[in-house]
């Protein structure tokens, strides 16, 4: 009998799958994805102040798992409300930094407790700004863009708290699963039930993430995988698809661990070229304008692309009108662009932004 995606999927299955996961082909492409990430790791690791790449890298991420649920910022607004404390920001780029602001809570919270489903929810309260509860009510479908029923998850409060406990047992079991395969058997089954009213897609994204973190596969969340879903989107929702109506999980799981090779060699790629940025960046102010060079400068222009006066005094850098001059002394040397907005004024790091959205 064909899989009814009309009616609630109160019978997705438990975890572990019936099945063989780690066929040749899923233990060949693990190896290779492990591979890369274990570079990442080791990359970021070398990053003097982390914080340049988890505040820009990561608002990237927000960006674009935030449009694949259509949500959508462009880089200028969203890097000027970044550097805004005012809230002026219109709705998406707010939302856009709440989700950064739910992987960061997510992150703050592995110090001292693990995954489990209160920070499932957590999380996607901080992503939509109310107090998000496990659906409780029916009337959930998923549907395509031309209105039709694809996908109608588990009802009922129970019932669905009952698959997150499995999935929560799941994601701590002591087993020989390799962890890539299990994060994305884990991304799989969050997706399924669908706890939420909203958000669901964004926080499952979050949660791969911070799996890979709780697990020691990175040190800290710096990983670009909503870039590869844009990238392959039909293919991410039809590999979804048919474990859901045909159990084939060996290609949903080629699909994540092609992922995470491809994304953490982006990203490795990526950190480094901004490395190499902040270090010519660096070597010139100090040769070119030694008055006002510090290590603590450089980072403060490279931990976000528009920087402004408030940020060098914040550091302890100088006084504002010291800082100010620095910032123009910058400009001046072209590594900044001074831009004014109503009545802010920003500097911005054009090669830092070209980097951060090529």
């Amino acid at each position: 009998m064909p899989f009814d995606r009309s009616q609630p999927h109160n019978d997705l299955p438990l975890l572990p799958p019936a099945v063989e996961l780690e066929s040749k082909a899923v233990l060949k492409q693990a190896i290779a994805a492990n591979r890369v990430l274990a570079n990442l790791r080791g990359l970021a690791a070398q990053i003097p102040n982390q914080g340049v790449l988890i505040n820009s890298i990561v608002l990237q991420e927000a960006r674009l798992s935030s449009e694949i649920e259509n949500i959508v910022t462009t880089n200028d607004e969203l890097y000027r409300a970044d550097a805004d404390a005012d809230g002026k920001a219109d709705a998406h780029t707010k939302e856009v930094l709440r989700y950064r602001e739910a992987l960061y809570h997510g992150f703050a919270a592995l110090k001292d407790r693990p995954l489990s489903t209160n920070l499932f929810i957590e999380i996607a309260q901080r992503i939509k700004q109310m107090d998000l509860q496990v659906r409780a009510v029916p009337g959930t479908a998923l549907k395509n863009e031309r209105g039709e029923v694809v996908y109608t998850p588990p009802v009922g409060d129970a019932v669905i708290r009952d698959k997150l406990s499995n999935l929560e047992k799941f994601i701590h079991a002591d087993d020989d699963l390799d962890p890539l395969v299990k994060m994305a058997v884990m991304h799989y089954q969050f997706e399924a039930i669908h706890p939420f009213p909203d958000g669901n897609g964004r926080t499952g994204r979050i949660l791969n993430l911070l799996f890979l973190v709780e697990k020691g596969l990175l040190d800290i969340p710096v990983m670009f995988l909503s870039r590869y879903i844009i990238a392959h989107r039909a293919a991410y929702y039809e590999g979804l698809r048919r474990v859901t109506e045909e159990q084939d999980w060996e290609n949903w799981l080629l699909y994540m661990l092609r992922a995470v090779e491809s994304t953490a060699q982006q990203t490795f790629d990526q950190v480094n070229r901004i490395r190499d940025l902040m270090e010519q960046v660096r070597e010139r102010v100090q040769r070119e304008a030694p008055g006002v060079y510090s290590k603590d400068l450089i980072e403060v222009i490279f931990k976000q692309p528009y920087t402004k006066i408030q940020f060098v005094v914040d550091a302890g850098i100088a006084k504002r009108q010291t800082a100010s001059g620095y910032l123009q002394t910058l400009a001046g040397l072209g590594v900044l662009r001074e831009s004014k907005h109503g009545r802010e004024k920003y500097y911005i790091n054009d090669a830092l932004l070209a980097e951060l959205v090529g």
